[in-house]
């Protein structure tokens, strides 16, 4: 019984930067469609954009995206310039707090080389603050973390790494007090940028709902360190502070996502706010 849709871990990728002696995998991105109806008629087209962090994509001239071919037999490695005519072309979330990154994607490049690749639609495979809200969503439900943790990238493949986990604090996201979330979940570097995806659960205690479908409801931002400082015996003076990860993570929400792929199609395509 797959409890994650198989298209889902096709939407993943691994990101890499460029060295001298080949790639450095420094995170995690995901292909996401935003719904265009074609004029005339009921049928949607979708413009497409990678996913990430703004921390993942800083300080970098261009990055690599790692997908398999359709075949399976390999994988197929794409250059991304971040700059053209020295404009960045990635597009940050305006707020300074809210860590997504967009950039524009061709899908047609992919189909024509074959590639295996597919995305979360916005409007029917994600799941907003509001439709969290509809749908009964709240701590302790179960969820996964989709990624390339530890930079854990293979030459014959880019199969994705799930991770389990819970919700651990959402409603103050939901009440609109907060802009980002808290998981229960092991997140390590390389895991910045990934999907969050909420698992269908079939049972529910009386008087609430429970998740009939998987979604994504979010991109990872970060762990939450735990930190312990050694005091010098002789000052009295903090000497060494230790920093671990607390098993706790930030997630971005949807609406962020849906806030900042707006800002890019608008930019890409010369649309009017």
């Amino acid at each position: 019984m797959a409890l994650i849709p198989p298209f889902f871990l096709d939407c993943v990728v691994a990101i890499g930067a460029p060295t001298v002696d080949g790639t450095n995998w420094i995170g995690t991105g995901f292909l996401v469609g935003r719904p265009l109806p074609e004029e005339g008629t009921s049928e949607k087209i979708y413009n497409t954009f990678l996913v990430t962090n703004k921390h993942v994509l800083q300080n970098q001239q261009s990055i690599i995206l790692r997908f398999n071919s359709i075949q399976g037999t390999e994988t197929r490695d794409y250059p991304i310039n971040l700059f053209k005519d020295r404009s960045q072309t990635w597009v940050g979330h305006p707020s300074e707090n809210i860590d997504v990154a967009v950039q524009f994607i061709n899908p047609n490049v992919l189909s024509q080389d074959s590639t295996r690749f597919s995305y979360f639609k916005l409007d029917e495979t994600c799941m907003n603050t509001t439709e969290m809200l509809r749908s009964g969503v709240s701590e302790g439900d179960q969820l996964y973390v989709l990624g390339f943790p530890m930079g854990i990238v293979t030459h014959t493949s880019n199969y994705v790494i799930a991770r389990g986990g819970v919700l651990s604090r959402i409603r103050d996201v939901l009440s609109n007090h907060q802009t980002n979330y808290i998981i229960d979940a092991s997140v390590f570097p390389g895991n910045s940028g990934g999907p969050v995806v909420i698992r269908p659960e079939a049972i529910s205690i009386n008087g609430t709902q429970n998740i009939d479908r998987a979604a994504l409801i979010g991109v990872v931002k970060s762990y939450i360190p735990y930190k312990d400082v050694a005091i010098s015996q002789q000052t009295g003076k903090p000497k060494v502070i230790f920093e671990e990860n607390s098993g706790l993570a930030l997630v971005e929400t949807v609406d962020s996502i849906e806030e900042t792929v707006e800002l890019a199609f608008n930019i890409q395509f010369n649309e009017s706010p």
